[in-house]
């Protein structure tokens, strides 16, 4: 299996203060393949997702090889970086409201993405994306495009960005706690949608999660994170079942035990139960 993304000791720091946030992360994901990166509030999680897009704030820095079709993300001008984010390492974030300008409709502003990355007439675009939106059961989406982002709930504009993904087809989706600002319904439907997304595309996928009932759903490799630091790695299920580390040990003993509603819902139990 190709090795689509390479990252040698990635390093994070506070330029301010000098303060370490990642401290020296390598690991690789293979082409068609789903990779969690787990842990505590606080761990690095999502320092490390938004690293590999170059999108953490100032005055964060951050060095060492993130190799990506052999080019060093780290080392591209912001304007090369522009025509990598979407097309090719596309993110969904953790607030959908978040990924919207909230000062236009969702139509206008899912044309301006796509016309960054694609010479398509107006139709073109419009036929793409009714035909996407549909297929991640999002209803009368004529309607939904004529809405700003605070008339949508978390579940649709989560539900958008992955339409949005469908018609841009990514070679990397980054999905940044996709589902920790959902209710229990909207989290299944968003997980089942991520499902079908990489089993539709072959894309691969970067989860970041603190649900290791999700992360076991959506993941075949995983990343223990603590500190800033990596202290475990390998197949999701072996990793799960046969923990090494002190920490993955408390990690699947808690938050399996939290899980356990979501576990109930994904298997079909609650929906049954509710419908």
């Amino acid at each position: 299996m190709t090795t689509l993304l390479n990252v040698n000791n990635l390093k994070v720091w506070n330029n301010h203060t000098g303060q370490a946030i990642i401290h020296n992360s390598s690991f690789d994901l293979k082409q068609g393949s789903c990779l969690a990166i787990v842990g505590e509030s606080g761990s690095g999680k999502s320092v490390t997702c938004r690293a590999l897009m170059k999108l953490n704030k100032v005055p964060l820095r951050q060095s060492g090889e993130i190799l990506f079709n052999g080019h060093n993300v780290n080392t591209l001008a912001e304007k090369k970086m522009r025509r990598l984010r979407g097309k090719h390492l596309y993110m969904i974030l953790q607030n959908g409201m978040g990924a919207f300008d909230p000062s236009c409709v969702i139509g206008r502003y899912v044309k301006g993405i796509l016309t960054q990355h694609f010479r398509w007439s107006i139709k073109e675009m419009e036929e793409s994306m009714m035909k996407a939106m549909e297929s991640v059961m999002l209803k009368n989406p004529a309607h939904i495009m004529t809405q700003y982002p605070h008339q949508l709930s978390g579940g649709m504009l989560q539900r958008m960005m992955i339409a949005l993904a469908i018609v841009i087809e990514p070679d990397i989706i980054l999905a940044d706690e996709p589902t920790t600002a959902l209710d229990t319904i909207s989290q299944f439907e968003v997980v089942e949608q991520l499902m079908a997304l990489r089993e539709k595309m072959g894309c691969s996928m970067i989860v970041i999660s603190h649900d290791l009932a999700i992360v076991k759903k959506l993941a075949d490799n995983v990343l223990v994170m603590r500190n800033g630091e990596i202290v475990e790695r390998g197949q999701t299920q072996a990793v799960f079942s046969d923990p090494e580390h002190a920490y993955t040990r408390y990690l699947v003993s808690t938050r399996l035990a939290l899980s356990d509603h979501f576990k109930k819902i994904m298997e079909g139990d609650a929906i049954v139960a509710e419908g």
